[in-house]
Order: structure tokens, then sequence, then C-alpha cells
């Protein structure tokens, strides 16, 4: 007759807390249960494990030991589980600058986990000028292409940036058709007003000694403004593609600037399993 090893796990149990019906509420069994698994180690020992006494049971002297090696091993076998669980799981790092990832990123997001359940995402803040090697992470999505060796650089769209506006700012002001109507509008500036005079001057149009309006520090600023109705901006048309198509954006003029720039997704050269089936997947994203 070989070892029940079935019957361990019970046996451990009712040993730590000293009681059969504790140990079934714990293991999620009957009380009856437990004792029956019980009975059937002592025929395999051919002694009792436990003394029954009026109020319970309580382990025999003789077991103690056993029932100490049993529990650490228990706790080893367990920890280890966890850890190879750990292992079997994936975790892509996924470096993403901010407007990408508002835009693009987190909102079908759960569209991959639902496709790789095996898959654990961790996304991180990336600035524009860092390069995968410099963050530590698995996948880069970000402005400009990434020049170390090793990597692989897909292009997502262009940076190609032009004048936009919200509905309720061209119902307020009036329509806006000529560049010398944008340069008397109220612009936002994104970071610096060098863009907006970058702009003009392809357009043709003088430039004031000095270009008026709230500058923000984020793109995502910007594009709130925007949206709110409070000026014009100059935004990448490719990444407010979702704006523009649903109406809370509006392109008004085909002028652009930065148009030979463009956003990235940068990971290794030889990839692992799950990283390529992410960045496969986000390219389908963006198309």
């Amino acid at each position: 007759m070989t070892l029940p090893f079935g019957a361990l796990r019970a046996f451990e149990a009712a040993a730590r807390l000293s009681s059969f019906s504790r140990a079934g509420d714990e293991l999620r069994v009957t009380h009856a249960a437990i004792s029956h698994q019980i009975r059937h180690l002592e025929e395999w020992f051919g002694r009792a494990l436990f003394l029954r006494e009026k109020r319970g049971v309580r382990l025999a002297p003789e077991a103690k030991s056993f029932a100490e090696t049993l529990s650490s091993s228990l706790e080893r076998i367990s920890a280890e589980a966890e850890l190879l669980k750990l292992r079997t799981r994936s975790e892509i790092t996924v470096g993403c600058i901010p407007s990408i990832a508002t835009r693009w990123l987190i909102p079908s997001l759960s569209d991959f986990l639902a496709r790789h359940s095996d898959v654990t995402i961790k996304v991180v803040y990336a600035m524009a000028e860092q390069r995968l090697r410099e963050t530590g992470c698995d996948v880069l999505i970000t402005l400009g292409a990434d020049t170390f060796e090793g990597v692989v650089c897909h292009q997502l769209f262009s940076r190609a940036t032009q004048p936009v506006a919200s509905p309720r700012y061209l119902e307020r002001k009036g329509s806006i058709d000529h560049a010398t109507q944008i340069a008397t509008a109220d612009l936002l500036h994104d970071e610096t007003t060098a863009h907006w005079a970058q702009w003009l001057d392809k357009a043709g149009v003088p430039l004031t000694p000095t270009l008026r309006g709230p500058v923000f520090q984020d793109f995502n600023l910007l594009a709130t403004a925007a949206i709110a109705g409070h000026g014009v901006a100059l935004c990448p048309v490719e990444l407010c593609r979702r704006e523009i198509e649903n109406g809370d954006l509006i392109v008004l003029s085909d002028i652009a600037i930065l148009a030979q720039e463009s956003y990235f997704l940068i990971c290794r050269a030889s990839p692992q399993k799950s990283i390529s089936a992410f960045c496969t997947w986000f390219k389908s994203v963006i198309e």
C-alpha cells in the first residue's frame, strides 16, 4: 500500500489547527472528509496520529516531528509553485510617451489582454528623447527612430502637424479658412511658441514680434484646451485621428509642418514571443 499523499494536506491542516472542523473549513471540505482522510493515513502508518478527546483532537506526540516536517515542506512547495507560476506568465514593460498612451495604447489595451491572458503589461511613461536601452523597457513607443544596434523600429505614423480647433470655438469665432485668419485666432502652444512661428512662416504670414496665447507643458494639456474651445492648436493629425474622426477637432488648413518626423514602436531585434505579439497587435490598432 503506497503512502496516501492525498491525505497529507488534510493531516497537515488538522495538526496545525488542532481541529478537524477548522481544517475542513480551511480546505473547504466537510469534517467527515477530513476524518476519513486521517483514518486512511493512520491505517497506512499503523498507528493513531491524533488523540481523540471530548473537546476535540490533539496531535499524538509521536506525530509531532512528522507534522512539522510536512508543514515546512508544503510551504516550500507552495513558494516554488508561485515562482513557477510567475515564470510561466510573461511580463512586458512598455514605455510610451503620454500622447500616444492616452489616445491609442490605454483605450485598446483590454483587447490585447483578452487575447493574451498569460501576459502581464506594465505601462510606464517615456520621454520623447529616450531610447530603448535607456529606459529598461521591453517596448518603447515614442517620437523618432532608435539608432542603436540590436533594435528594430516600426514606423507608426507621421508627425505632420496642422492647425485644429473645436466646433465650439468655430461657432463662437466664425469660420477660419485662411492662414491670415488663423494667425489672428487664439493660438495655443505646446511647450514653446516655436512651432507656431514655423507654421506661420511656411504659410507665408508675416510674424508678429511676440506670439500670444497660453503655453502648455504637455501635449495632452494642449489637446484638452483645444477640445474645450480655448483656441487653435497645432496637432499631429494622425496622432489625433480619433478626435478628428469623432468631430471633436476640425483641421483648419492643409499646410503642415514636421512631416519629416514620425512616431515609432521600438523593440529588440529578437524579441520574445509575447513582445512580438504585443508589437504586432499595437501596429494593427493604429492602422
